[in-house]
């Protein structure tokens, strides 16, 4: 049975009355004193000691009950006093027990929820997010956003202990105690005029924008003066007109170049509307037979300058991305829009040939070239690294191709360059090798891919300063910085034509050999479906140049002809394809004991696309303990926005993507939540 709690006196009073009493007794040393020098008056003062010993301890006796009381009057009073305050102050404030039930509110808080000041339900009857479980048990104190009455609260919950209430008081003490007892003081903090300045503050912030017409010249072609004026008037119209709607200042800088200014406000709502200036462009015509299109690219984060930067490396990122596409970038964290259409093949080869020449003065600078392509090398990795290998040869250099392990289905023509009696045997070098080579004086080329986790031996890029990049995959927020030289071309079919084309202008002297040629034409037939998807006017011109420099059409198809059970494979994976949403293809192609089932699988998707109604096609397996995706489409969906999603990337006809840690049936039902999601939020 607990006994009742009782109090006694502590802190400061307890210490007034034990000096008192203690104070008294120094009455008898001086008695004793006085007694040692007379023994009369000794006898005197001791008598008058113990009357004095005695009134005191009659008085503290009888006078502790009134004290006692008195002090707990006080105390009550003061209580009441600190309560009346508490009950007035203009803050809400409200008691609940440890279960949520509300033990006392002040008139602030019974005004505000229009509940009567002895209202005893739980607090989660008035606020629903205050559940029972959410109140704090132990710890610091604890916020909860609140939404009242379209008003923004912060609940600010403190956890009052009842022990250690009664322990900090200095006049009374706990005698039985109960550790296990404690409330709660709920304070509510109205923030909704705070939340207001810090949405006008982020309003506010600045943010610049650059946009850029990307086939001007293109779709000026071929019309007369007054028309190519008139659709100047009607484009520049049509892009003051958008952003001026969403409150931004848009002035022209050039004839195809724009600077937007705007704020955060302006670019929320121009998110919102998924910059749809991207497809009210195209539809400005006048018997133009290119539409024109628009990149976008929008900086902001820091100051003006920092936000200009931004949008410039925002562009770039658009263009290199095939543009007809709005790329965000908030501090180097990028966010895409668009890039639904494919870019249109540009005639004019000057860009080609100025990297030609700037390529040509870097390798002339170094004592060797080293070249590589991407992880596990396709047929357009190994040709254009053996076009850029005969181009470093040309100058006399040493050059080297650099190879791995694992180097998919082009073993065969590996082997045939290692056995062919034009080369050295040292023609390809491992990663061990080419790390002990490279130093200040070795050019790297990294030929069809930016992306620094996907090139084949990654750690001599950081071993020199002279990197040059030639790819024609659309650009990633992944991609290789600081490089001396890089061309990167979405237009472009293959990694093995632009490379074609950069030794037509390399030198005069460039001679390939003919299984160099048959490589390089080879990567073009992969990559092109045998000139079917992604081919341009450039693309047969390459061709032809490597037809003339000695590619054999029927010997390069016997080389890539399949074995049997690539070819089962690829039958049973078209075979048991599921449609998806009507339009999409997805199947599983089994690995087996295929030596390259990933190379497999995108010939099978590129044979899902011959049935009709079909606009891309998925197909997964499973390759080196990885999960490999092969997406294709023809030209009605970029299949590259969708393998973004996915963590890989590539062209909008042509992509994938490389999954770790799942299974052939978790990647399948990815891809459909995938399409899913993009397809109801608009991006395909």
């Amino acid at each position: 049975m607990k006994s009742k709690p009782g109090v006694k006196y502590s802190g400061n009073l307890k210490k007034h009355w034990s000096w008192s009493l203690g104070l008294s007794f120094t009455l008898f040393l001086l008695a004793a004193a006085v007694f040692w020098i007379d023994h009369k008056a000794g006898f005197v003062v001791l008598a008058f000691t113990v009357v004095y010993l005695g009134i005191v301890l009659v008085l503290y006796l009888r006078f502790r009950s009134r004290i006692l009381n008195s002090l707990l009057e006080f105390a009550s009073s003061y209580e009441q006093t600190e309560g009346e305050m508490l009950r007035q102050i203009e803050i809400p404030v409200t008691m609940v027990d440890m279960e949520g039930r509300v033990i006392w509110m002040n008139e602030a808080f019974s005004t505000l929820t229009e509940r009567p000041e002895k209202f005893s339900r739980n607090i989660n009857v008035i606020f629903p997010e205050l559940a029972a479980e959410l109140l704090p048990v132990s710890g610091p104190d604890k916020d909860i956003q609140l939404l009242y009455k379209e008003r923004d609260y912060v609940a600010r919950i403190q956890r009052v202990s009842l022990t250690n209430l009664i322990q900090e008081t200095e006049l009374l003490e706990e005698v039985v105690s109960d550790a296990g007892s404690f409330f709660y003081m709920i304070y509510l903090i109205d923030e909704t005029e705070l939340n207001q300045l810090r949405q006008e503050n982020h309003d506010q912030k600045n943010a610049v924008a650059l946009a850029y017409i990307d086939n001007y010249e293109e779709a000026l072609d071929g019309i007369d003066e007054v028309h190519s004026s008139l659709m100047n008037v009607l484009v520049d119209r049509e892009i003051n007109k958008y952003f001026s709607t969403f409150d931004c200042l848009a002035r022209k800088l050039e004839k195809d170049k724009y600077l937007i200014v705007m704020n955060q406000k302006s670019l929320d709502r121009l998110t919102d509307d998924h910059f749809s200036i991207l497809e009210e462009v195209k539809t400005v015509n006048i018997g133009n037979d290119v539409g024109m299109t628009i990149s976008i690219g929008v900086g902001m984060g820091g100051s003006y300058q920092q936000n200009h930067d931004f949008a410039r490396s925002a562009i770039e990122m658009a263009l290199g991305r095939g543009g007809d596409q709005a790329v965000v970038n908030r501090e180097s964290q990028m966010t895409f829009y668009g890039g639904k259409s494919q870019r249109n093949e540009k005639n004019t080869r000057v860009k080609a040939r100025v990297k030609a020449q700037a390529m040509r003065e870097i390798m002339e600078s170094k004592e060797r070239v080293l070249t590589m392509g991407h992880q596990i090398t396709d047929m357009d990795s190994l040709g254009a690294a053996v076009g850029i290998f005969r181009a470093a040869k040309t100058l006399g250099k040493p050059a080297y191709i650099v190879i791995g392990e694992n180097t998919g289905s082009v073993d065969w023509w590996i082997d045939a360059l290692r056995s062919s009696k034009e080369y050295e045997e040292d023609i390809f070098i491992s990663h061990e090798q080419a790390i002990e080579m490279t130093n200040m004086n070795t050019a790297v080329v990294v030929v069809d891919t930016a992306r620094t986790t996907m090139v084949e031996c990654g750690e001599i890029l950081s071993m020199t300063n002279t990197v040059v990049v030639l790819d024609h995959h659309r650009q990633t927020t992944e991609q290789i910085t600081g490089a001396a030289l890089s061309y990167i071309e979405p237009s472009a079919s293959s990694a093995c034509e632009m490379v074609a084309e950069v030794l037509q202008y390399f030198e005069e002297d460039v001679r390939l050999r003919g299984l160099e040629a048959d490589c390089m034409y080879a990567g073009i037939i992969i990559d092109t479906n045998n000139f079917v998807a992604k081919t341009g006017a450039r693309t047969f011109e390459a061709a032809a140049y490597l037809r003339r420099a000695g590619a054999d059409a029927t010997r390069v198809r016997k080389a890539l002809r399949d074995d049997m059970d690539s070819y089962k494979a690829r039958a049973e994976a078209v075979r048991h394809a599921e449609a998806f949403m009507g339009c999409y293809m997805i199947s599983i192609l089994p690995a087996g004991n295929l030596a390259t089932p990933n190379v497999t699988a995108a010939q099978a998707a590129n044979e899902l696309l011959n049935i009709n109604g079909v606009k891309a096609s998925f197909v997964v397996t499973e390759y080196d303990s990885r999960v490999f995706i092969s997406a294709r489409a023809i030209d009605e969906v970029n299949v590259q926005l969708v393998m973004e999603h996915l963590g890989g990337g590539g062209h909008m006809t042509i992509a994938g993507a490389q999954l770790t840690g799942v299974s052939c049936e978790e990647a399948v039902e990815e891809i459909r939540r995938t399409l899913t999601q993009m397809t109801e939020a608009g991006e395909i």
